[in-house]
């Protein structure tokens, strides 16, 4: 396995797992299938170059197969700060230390950074092998966000998280 960050080459393969992520997990996500679906490579790729996140890639045997985005705050008075967003692994590739190779290049890269300082994350608060992971990692719960995300009738709590570096 290989694990790296994406660049607009890795489009096509990044479009793919995302929406296959927000399929297979949509209450993992605040965006939606449906509202994802029509968007053209090009934003993708908008994505993968910009200067205010990287996203991470997981790769098995030349398919990608897991990835992890940290975004990093612009703002002044929060430029400490980054955020862990989008993790997903494909269904077939989970339990086999996927996730955490992801995770620990995201927080690896924020410790680079002289100015990053914390990272947040939320995860679906009943999500108990990615609040596992986490904690593993060093992530602390910090609060609950009720009702943070609504799909059709059913609303899901957000455990938000913090990772001092």
């Amino acid at each position: 396995m290989e694990v790296r960050v994406l660049d607009s080459n890795d489009a096509e393969q990044y479009r793919k797992i995302r929406l296959e992520g927000l399929q297979t997990n949509p209450d993992s996500f605040s965006s939606s299938y449906e509202e994802e679906k029509d968007y053209l490579l090009e934003r993708y790729k908008g994505r993968l170059n910009g200067v205010e996140s990287l996203t991470f890639g997981a790769f098995f045997q030349q398919e990608l197969v897991g990835v992890v985005t940290l975004i990093f705050e612009t703002k002044n008075k929060l430029k400490h700060r980054a955020n862990i967003a989008a993790m997903y692994v494909n269904p077939h590739n989970r339990m086999r230390g996927i996730g955490k190779a992801l995770m620990v290049a995201a927080i690896n890269k924020a410790k680079t950074l002289e100015h990053i300082e914390q990272i947040y994350l939320g995860v679906i608060a009943s999500n108990e092998p990615a609040k596992k992971l986490y904690q593993s990692l060093g992530f602390e719960t910090y609060g609950i966000d009720k009702k943070a995300i609504k799909i059709d009738d059913t609303y899901f709590d957000d455990e938000l998280m913090v990772l001092v570096v």
